[in-house]
C-alpha cells in the first residue's frame, strides 16, 4: 500500500502501537467470555458495547499520550474496557429509563467477579457516568475516560466516525 506523506505513515504506527498496547493489557478481558457476549449488546446507534468499549480504550490512551498526562496506562485500558461491563440489553424496557444512573454499579459487580481490579480501575467504572452518579472521579484516569466516554458516545450517537473511532484492537 502507497502512502501520501510520512505523516499519514506516522499516524498508522501509532494508531497500530495503540492497539498492540491496549491488548497487551487487556488480553484477559478482550477473550473472556462475558466480554465477548457484549458484540451482541447495542450501546449507542448501531455501535455494540464491545465496540463502544474498545473504542474508549483507544481514545483514553490516545489523549494520555498526546497530552502527556501521565496516567497509569494499564488501569486506563482496563478501566475503559469495563466501564460499561453490565452484561444485558439497556435498550429493553426493564432497564432503560434508569440505565444511565445504575450501569456504573452493575458494571462495577460484574467486573469485580471476574478480575482483580485496582482502586482506579474500580474509580474508572464506578464514576464514568459523572454527574448522572453525583460522586466526581477521584483520579484522572477515571477523568479521561469519563470525558472520553461521551465523546464517543456523541459520535456514535450521530454515526459520525472519525479518527481512532474506525480503529478497531485485534482479537
Amino acid at each position: 500500500m502507497m502512502y501520501k506523506n510520512r505523516d499519514e505513515v506516522s499516524k498508522l504506527h501509532s494508531r497500530r502501537l495503540i492497539q498492540e498496547y491496549i491488548y497487551h493489557n487487556g488480553k484477559d478481558i478482550l477473550h473472556s467470555e462475558n466480554f465477548r457476549k457484549t458484540r451482541k449488546h447495542l450501546q449507542h446507534g448501531s455501535k455494540s458495547v464491545h465496540g463502544h468499549c474498545t473504542d474508549v480504550a483507544q481514545c483514553s490512551l490516545w489523549i494520555n499520550r498526546k497530552f502527556h498526562l501521565n496516567c497509569v496506562e494499564r488501569d486506563l485500558i482496563r478501566g475503559a474496557l469495563l466501564h460499561d461491563y453490565f452484561l444485558y440489553d439497556w435498550h429493553n424496557n426493564d432497564h432503560e429509563p434508569l440505565h444511565g444512573f445504575y450501569h456504573p454499579g452493575i458494571a462495577l459487580r460484574n467486573a469485580c467477579k471476574e478480575y482483580k481490579l485496582s482502586k482506579r480501575e474500580e474509580d474508572i467504572i464506578k464514576k464514568h457516568m459523572w454527574p448522572m452518579t453525583i460522586v466526581p472521579p477521584l483520579c484522572r484516569e477515571a477523568w479521561v475516560v469519563t470525558f472520553v466516554d461521551k465523546y464517543c458516545s456523541i459520535l456514535e450517537t450521530l454515526h459520525i466516525r472519525r479518527g481512532l473511532n474506525r480503529v478497531r484492537v485485534n482479537q
